[in-house]
């Protein structure tokens, strides 16, 4: 009976979810509140839908796949190691830290006694979803704004996804960790220094494993089987036995598909787009919107009866921290517009959601705290893209451009799915013959911000000069040195039938910013793609959707 009772609750909150998130979107709303909104509904208001021990199990799973997801969709591993240097670092971790200390000061009790009765970890671990920003929602207002090639925009794009790493770093210890601080702030080093040393070498044998082995096993056994959704099955697996070993390991499940999403985040679009479609298909059709639509069976009235200096407490004073973090973080480090860069850090997406109920069933906090902030986190998903758009809007200083090969190439996630090499191939284009002179090359040749040119020959490719090599030579020679004696004659190439995508990280693991395109059959050699033309299309994209 118990499962049928279940069964019950899952098809009424899918069926539920899923129309709300058809009529919410007409609006303009995110996808989440409407899942949360059918939870509520179907749970607190009418009493169709409770949790159970049967959902419950299903509910894990879901965890495990959102976790999964937003690590695959919204961490920028590569572009916080290309970007964890200077000012804007400095801007982030101070950022993080502020907000961090503020909530501290509320989760652990040691200013106002609220009664939450957390230890510390348990304490950081709720402060640090009070201090995390998203990345996906700044991303997304920054292309609508047509920012994507502005130096501000490029800037805020940058903070968040530093500062949304570092948070997160912190979520997944305190997740993770068994350390119990009992009045003193470092009860245990040796303990504290083994726990972050697992999760580093966990994250570093899962991203191996993920960038190095899995894609190669995955195509191997395709080819070699053939079976019908293997890549789906395998990768369900593979999820699964992360999970467990991230367990085994001392560290949260979730914490392992967050890192087993972000390793796969840089597979090339190509297998991704051949393994994916089953995981999504399954996660956003189904455990998805039940998880979100879960949480809103978790909310509660009861959050109503808590003394009037807890709710004022957990509200504000978590929100000024990360206001006055932000702000501080830009004005300290002088980034430019700063107010503008710290409205970006305020933004809040799914995962905080996420981990909100993760502490709910873990027992941190309880239902009353659990409602509070969920539906304060759902104000922040209505709210903070509006505040960032208008505080864009709003800036004094006028639109400056960074050079297309400056903009951070994550935003190439927002803008570059499906489309085809072909889509943006221009076959008219002429390239200089190897028997032409460098200086005449130079003069005719060459446009700014690129490097490296598709050299030809009888209508074939001869090979490729970058300017890199032109340098080594004279200029009093350029005029009697023919291109054929630069020539760099291994070439790359890119075929019409692929994905921009893939192309874009062949040029980055081959540390050059051109190559020739064939058509695949035939081999014949019809045009070249730039790197910095992909990114000029993102920007004309991001344009085209200003207001």
């Amino acid at each position: 009976m118990e499962l049928t009772e279940a069964l019950l609750s899952i098809g009424l909150l899918i069926v539920a979810a899923k129309l709300l998130e058809g009529v919410f979107r007409r609006f303009g709303l995110n996808a989440i509140v409407a899942y949360a909104t059918a939870g509520i509904v179907l749970g607190p208001l009418t009493g169709l839908a409770e949790p159970g021990p049967n959902l419950e199990i299903i509910l894990g799973i879901g965890i495990f796949m959102l976790f999964f997801l937003i690590g695959l969709e919204e961490l920028d591993i590569k572009g916080f190691l290309a970007a964890a240097r200077g000012r804007i670092l400095v801007a982030a971790i101070l950022s993080v830290t502020v907000s961090l200390l503020v909530a501290l000061a509320v989760t652990t009790d040691s200013l106002i006694d609220l009664g939450l009765d957390l230890d510390f970890t348990q304490a950081l671990g709720l402060a640090g979803v009070l201090s995390l920003s998203s990345l996906g929602v700044v991303a997304k207002v920054l292309v609508d704004e047509g920012r994507v090639n502005d130096r501000v925009g490029v800037q805020i794009f940058t903070v968040v996804i530093l500062a949304e790493l570092v948070a997160l770093f912190v979520v997944g210890f305190s997740i993770s960790g068994h350390i119990h601080l009992e009045g003193e702030l470092a009860h245990d080093t040796l303990e504290v220094a083994l726990l972050i040393g697992q999760i580093l070498l966990f994250a570093l044998v899962t991203w191996l494993v993920s960038t190095k082995l899995l894609p190669r096993v995955i195509v191997w056994l395709q080819r070699f089987l053939q079976v019908p959704q293997l890549s789906f099955g395998l990768l369900l697996g593979s999820l699964f036995l992360v999970v467990v070993i991230a367990e085994r390991a001392g560290l949260h499940g979730s914490l392992g598909a967050l890192l087993f999403g972000a390793a796969l985040s840089t597979l090339p679009y190509q297998v991704r787009r051949d393994i994916m479609p089953g995981m999504r298909g399954a996660a956003e059709g189904f455990f998805v919107p039940l998880f979100f639509a879960s949480a809103g069976l978790y909310l509660s009235p009861d959050f109503l009866e808590l003394p009037p200096l807890t709710i004022v407490a957990l509200v504000l004073l978590p929100l000024v921290g990360k206001f006055l973090g932000s702000v501080l973080g830009t004005y300290v480090t002088r980034l430019e517009a700063p107010f503008a860069t710290a409205t970006g850090l305020m933004a809040k997406g799914v995962a905080e959601v996420a981990l909100l109920l993760l502490l709910l069933q873990t027992g941190v906090i309880n239902q009353a705290v659990f409602s509070l902030l969920a539906l304060v986190m759902l104000g922040y998903m209505l709210i903070t893209p509006l505040g960032i758009s208008f505080s864009v809007r709003r800036l004094k200083t006028p639109r400056q451009a960074v050079p297309v090969g400056q903009i951070p190439g994550s935003f190439g996630r927002f803008a570059l799915e499906g489309i085809r090499v072909e889509d943006i191939l221009d076959r008219s284009r002429s390239h200089a013959d190897k028997s032409m002179s460098v200086k005449t090359f130079a003069e005719h040749y060459l446009l700014p911000e690129q490097n490296d040119y598709v050299i030809v020959h009888d209508g074939e490719v001869a090979g490729m000069v970058s300017l890199s090599m032109l340098r080594y030579l004279p200029r009093t020679e350029w005029e009697d040195t023919p291109l054929d004696r630069v020539l760099r004659d291994r070439v790359v190439f890119a075929y019409t039938d692929e994905y921009v995508e893939d192309v874009l990280q062949r040029m980055t693991e081959s540390s050059i910013s051109t190559l020739p395109v064939a058509e695949r059959e035939s081999e014949k050699f019809v045009g070249s793609i730039a790197s910095t033309e992909v990114l000029e299309m993102i920007v004309d994209s991001a344009k085209g959707h200003e207001i």
